[in-house]
């Protein structure tokens, strides 16, 4: 089972490199290519082949059409294969969907680790969990991926899977305030509790953003969200 630290393994080819759905140009090019030729019902690829090239398949349609207009015959179109050979491997669209999820936070989480680590402060760590964590648009779609699988019934292995991933955001925003607070940068705050409010206050700015409500015009819902955080962390004494 991925965890959300070492997450799935990845396929053959490497993820776009800004936010695995949502910049997915040249996967869609290079996926829209394989669909453009006839299928090959002997010739189907097969394994951890197969399945890395359904879910390279899954990000350029989702990026195209949403998860809601996703179905598993696009997905089949794209990645050259039939749908009766992505049911194999999948069962259902519910379970490709939460894949793809744990395929793309995996990568979100690579990209957040080297950034956090060229870091020269927990400060720097702390704006950067903000924006990493924060939907880049409206309409974002890997946002709106999660926000599909959530809504999703699953069953306990299903549920684990999301629960990991949503402790994985909370571990990291505790261990940012943990160094800043073990370092004399942060106040000595509660951590558990903090990070519960920290997460939920990101948690209703991300729904505002993907709404597209009027308030984030003009203003940026992460200088909102990173100035109230600092606030509450400023140690005592310093302004």
């Amino acid at each position: 089972m991925p965890t959300s630290e070492t997450g799935p393994a990845l396929p053959d080819r490497p993820l776009p490199p800004e936010g695995v759905i949502g910049s997915a140009d040249a996967e869609a090019a290079a996926s829209r290519s394989v669909a453009g030729a006839p299928i090959d019902r002997k010739r189907q690829p097969s394994g951890d082949e197969a399945r890395g090239r359904a879910m390279r398949a899954a990000i350029s349609v989702i990026a195209e059409k949403g998860t809601a207009a996703l179905r598993m015959s696009d997905i089949a179109a794209r990645a050259g294969m039939s749908t009766g050979h992505i049911l194999y491997h999948f069962g259902k669209k519910d379970r490709l969907l939460l894949e793809v999820l744990v395929w793309s936070q995996a990568d979100l989480w690579t990209r957040f680790q080297q950034a956090a680590d060229r870091a020269a402060s927990p400060a720097e760590k702390l704006d950067l969990f903000v924006r990493f964590y924060l939907p880049r648009h409206q309409g974002d779609e890997r946002y709106a991926l999660w926000t599909q699988v959530l809504a999703q019934h699953h069953d306990e292995a299903g549920r684990q899977i999301l629960t990991e991933l949503l402790d994985g955001w909370d571990e990291r925003l505790e261990a940012i305030l943990r160094e800043g607070r073990d370092l004399g940068q942060f106040a000595d705050v509660d951590l558990t509790e903090f990070t519960i409010r920290a997460v939920a206050m990101l948690s209703g700015l991300s729904e505002d953003v993907m709404f597209g409500r009027s308030r984030w015009r003009h203003t940026s819902a992460h200088a909102f969200a990173l100035s109230a955080l600092e606030r509450e962390l400023c140690p005592t004494g310093r302004t």
